[in-house]
């Protein structure tokens, strides 16, 4: 059960409470932080280890995916003699030590994040990644930021599945057609598509094409709860 803004004392900000989305799930890589320079970065260097190619068009294509899949994609294009669990581990260090260093934020993303927790709206985040990236990102925010995470490693099946939106929307007792998925993929949006959610779409490092619950935005700037409860209007 999700509490409400009396019992969460999240009922500060003063103006048009009713207009708000039930709650707002978001994506990570790409979307929340820009991480994807780094994945490309470990993927490079994954392949100098073992001689093998890799380009950043390759990389690019692995957006969104869930990393067992982008490790299967992986040890067959650079031939490399591991399992995808060992590569998934080998990639999460050069990325884990990447954001230890420094948060790439999205512009406006913290933000808004702050204006959805000051107007009571739940948040969840819903990531491909796993948890021991995750931590370290979500340490450099209030522990209450989000009232659920969904990590890549605690699905049976990955974006482009509909389970990750799913199981975020499950665990906030919320119905996935109430609730804003705010993702920067092709893949990711089609599993939040396929949830039933209202998708706003802030595209990056890829294009993403139209779709039939996808909303567009060139930034999270400049956004808060009103601006995405009024998404589902632009749906038709």
């Amino acid at each position: 059960m999700v509490p409400n803004d009396n019992e969460t004392g999240r009922n500060d900000v003063v103006g048009d409470q009713t207009s708000l989305p039930a709650a707002v799930l978001w994506d990570m890589d790409g979307t929340l932080v820009d991480t994807e320079p780094a994945w490309v970065a470990a993927e490079t260097a994954l392949a100098h280890r073992h001689g093998a190619e890799w380009t950043e068009a390759d990389g690019l294509s692995l957006v969104g995916n869930s990393l067992l899949t982008s490790a299967g994609y992986i040890r067959e294009r650079m031939g490399l003699d591991l399992t995808p669990e060992e590569i998934v581990e080998e990639l999460l260090d050069g990325v884990v030590a990447s954001v230890r260093e420094s948060v790439p934020w999205r512009p406006g993303a913290r933000e808004l994040l702050e204006e959805l927790h000051a107007r009571g709206v739940p948040c969840a985040l819903v990531t491909m990644s796993y948890e021991r990236l995750v931590a370290p990102i979500l340490g450099h925010l209030p522990a209450d930021t989000f009232d659920v995470v969904i990590t890549g490693d605690k699905v049976s099946y990955g974006k482009p599945h509909p389970e990750p939106y799913l199981s975020a929307a499950a665990a906030l007792g919320l119905d996935p057609a109430d609730c804003v998925a705010i993702e920067d993929s092709s893949t990711g949006a089609t599993s939040a598509e396929a949830a039933g959610c209202t998708v706003l779409v802030v595209q990056n490092h890829v294009a993403v094409p139209p779709g039939p619950r996808r909303v567009f935005r060139d930034s999270l700037t400049e956004l808060d709860g009103p601006a995405l409860a009024r998404l589902q209007s632009e749906l038709g």
